[in-house]
């Protein structure tokens, strides 16, 4: 047997040396390098002739359609693209009570009820703070077992024994194998863990939920390559005392990653928005300048948004540029196409720009939006209440066109909005929709005669 040695491992990348370094060569992070055991991995022999192995035609593969599970969650299976496929890794993260558990909780008594068993894990909370949670939320199914561990041999054997249906393991920062000597939550124990996980999941076709806690520079700890060996990650986002929170893909192999779901935290726990333009636009304050509604996409999904720009004038020599919900950079630019194309001076003023809501988009169809807010705000001019707006805008001041127009018009005319005003270049082979005068726009000067008239 191959005698085991002392490695030095990056805690922030996973880079491993022999000897200790003070800077990582991987992330160039200094004094990451942590002493550790190495291992040795035991060699399976393998036939040459053994079929199992044989590489396949690709005219040979069949192409069926994955067998997913319902979660009972129209916003969750709509970013999983349908539901949870079988013998999947879905790797969940977000900030500490989020409602990472909470979500999953709930979806395990839809899928529970309909006969599917599932086998929960967890390693933060013991059986009973799970069942006093689930008492709270009103999850009562039988077909649910919980296990307090964090021993992932002792994981291994409960997922034998018992044969779940599926698998969720809360979280995966504090599961350990007892053979890798540096403690829960390091980058070979996640490392580990999760390809314990994925090995279970594609050779027993269970799927597999692992929940992920993340740094606060808003990525998830442990290795990058934990994000590679999953099949599907996903982000919790919102702020923990806000009400709503955002479900979004980064990754998803049996689906796009462009949707989003959105949920309302309640006192049973987390509730579906099914409309969420209402939600953004629900305290939205009217004849007030420096307000106005745009559409952004999500996937397939319009939704409608405030941008509130705040203009004032400072007595400093640098002025202040804030944005929140929107790219920073983005609206720097926007303003100085304001100053270059339109004339506005804006080198005296204090500029601050918000997304209300809390949402994070970085749609360039807000382009003018930002624009028209900012000069709404800096004229002092209230823009007309059931105008929305959308397009892109270049350096050189032109709108250009975005895609799904008439998707986003559509919106806007459910929300009961009178006006669009939209890049001209996308009225061709627009159908019209009644109720809704549509004004298409080359350039920013004739959107702000438009819109500020």
């Amino acid at each position: 047997m191959a005698k085991a040695k002392n490695i030095y491992v990056c805690q922030e990348c996973g880079y491993e040396s022999p000897k200790w370094m003070g800077k990582c060569p991987g992330c160039n992070g200094w004094s990451t390098f942590v002493e550790e055991i190495a291992v040795p991995k035991r060699q399976t022999a393998v036939s040459a002739s053994d079929k199992k192995y044989a590489p396949l035609s690709l005219e040979n593969i069949g192409t069926d359609e994955e067998q997913r599970i319902r979660t009972g969650s129209n916003e969750l299976d709509r970013v999983l693209g349908g539901g949870i496929v079988k013998g999947s890794l879905v790797l969940v993260g977000g900030d500490p009570g989020i409602g990472k558990s909470t979500l999953l909780l709930q979806m395990c008594e839809h899928i529970g009820n309909n006969g599917a068993k599932i086998l929960y894990a967890s390693g933060e909370e013991s059986v009973r703070q799970i069942k006093m949670r689930a008492d709270r939320l009103g999850v009562k199914t039988s077909n649910l077992l919980l296990i307090s561990e964090t021993n992932m041999d002792v994981i291994e054997g409960a997922i034998k024994n018992a044969s779940p249906d599926l698998v969720i393991v809360d979280s995966i920062q504090t599961v350990f194998k007892e053979e890798i000597t540096s403690a829960p939550g390091s980058v070979s124990q996640v490392r580990e863990a999760t390809s314990s996980m994925m090995r279970i999941s594609k050779g027993q076709n269970i799927p597999i939920i692992i929940v992920g806690h993340v740094t606060k520079e808003g990525s998830l700890a442990g290795p990058r390559v934990l994000e590679h060996m999953v099949d599907t990650v996903l982000y919790f986002e919102g702020e923990r005392h806000a009400t709503y929170r955002v479900l979004r893909a980064v990754k998803n192999r049996f689906g796009s990653t462009n949707e989003i779901g959105v949920f309302e935290m309640q006192d049973k726990g987390l509730m579906e928005v099914q409309n969420p333009s209402e939600l953004m636009l629900a305290g939205r304050p009217l004849n007030v300048p420096g307000s106005i509604v745009t559409c952004c996409m999500e996937g397939t999904r319009p939704m409608l948004v405030e941008v509130q720009a705040l203009v004032c004038f400072t007595n400093f020599g640098m002025p202040r540029r804030t944005a929140t919900g929107i790219d920073y950079n983005r609206v720097v630019l926007l303003m100085a196409v304001l100053e270059k194309r339109v004339g506005m001076q804006l080198i005296s003023y204090d500029s601050y720009v918000n997304l209300a809501g809390g949402i994070k988009v970085t749609e360039p169809a807000l382009d003018l939006g930002i624009i028209a807010a900012i000069a709404s705000s800096f004229k002092d001019q209230v823009i007309d209440p059931h105008m929305a707006v959308f397009g892109e805008v270049g350096l050189t001041g032109e709108v250009r066109g975005i895609s799904m127009a008439e998707k986003r018009i559509m919106e806007c005319a459910k929300m009961g909005f009178k006006a669009c005003v939209i890049p001209k270049a996308n009225l061709k082979g627009l159908k019209p929709v009644d109720g809704i005068k549509i004004y298409g726009v080359e350039n920013v000067n004739e959107a702000l005669q438009i819109i500020l008239k």
